[in-house]
């Protein structure tokens, strides 16, 4: 992995994912998770379904920025291609807080990327997206194409981060032991890579997973309501 991708998969960069628990927030208000045996459940829970999404609609993004890197798709096609994989990637996020948060992780990506790839012109292949800015997995699947990475690789990206942000938001929330975490995180490594490998096959935009976590969805919007909030999802 090249020095690139690695800045851009870094947790520490300023995307905004430091604002974000992934749920954990709400699910910790609520005391569906209360420490590390219900984070690991949380996580599990997450890989089985939403993280099945993120991460098919990554590596369908990286293999769409490929194709128009290499010229095989010009550009007008790429666009309508994209903008179908965010209509859909939106249709399978029914809560309205957490297809915000999408769009508002996606512009903070949008804006690294063209901080640390200026001369990569990544705003013309997301023109065509409705919104404010495009969906995450799409920005995260371009992105890692860009800097060299593979579909397979933007999709473990993805599945890695579905578990990565709400176990450090447990850390802030819970004090939790950030060893331990770590820990837990390593142990969950092979159903990370499990997850995206299942999620990384080509397909068409309307055949990519679909998966629910009504859960989820109902937490998101249960967390616009809480007085006080570390967090902005």
């Amino acid at each position: 992995m090249n020095a690139l991708l690695l800045l851009l998969l870094d947790s520490r960069a300023p995307a905004g994912a430091h604002h974000h628990s992934g749920g954990m927030e709400a699910a910790v208000g609520t005391g569906l998770v209360t420490g590390l045996a219900g984070l690991e459940d949380f996580c599990r829970a997450k890989l089985r379904t939403s993280a099945k999404v993120s991460a098919a609609f990554a590596a369908a993004s990286a293999r769409l920025q490929s194709q128009w890197t290499e010229r095989s798709v010009v550009l007008d096609q790429a666009q309508r291609q994209w903008a179908t994989l965010n209509a859909e990637f939106g249709a399978r996020t029914p809560s309205e807080a957490m297809r915000t948060a999408s769009r508002q992780l996606g512009g903070g990506l949008l804006r690294l990327v063209r901080s640390v790839q200026p001369e990569a012109d990544v705003d013309a292949a997301f023109r065509r997206c409705a919104g404010p800015a495009p969906h995450q997995p799409l920005v995260l699947g371009a992105a890692v194409s860009l800097a060299g990475g593979t579909p397979a690789l933007a999709a473990r990206a993805a599945a890695l981060a579905a578990c990565t942000g709400p176990a450090s938001a447990a850390v802030r929330l819970l004090g939790l032991d950030p060893f331990a975490v770590q820990g837990l995180l390593a142990r969950l490594a092979p159903e990370i890579d499990s997850c995206a490998a299942a999620c990384a096959v080509a397909a068409p935009p309307s055949a990519l997973p679909a998966d629910a976590a009504p859960a989820l969805d109902l937490l998101a919007d249960f967390h616009l309501t809480a007085e006080v909030r570390l967090f902005a999802s």
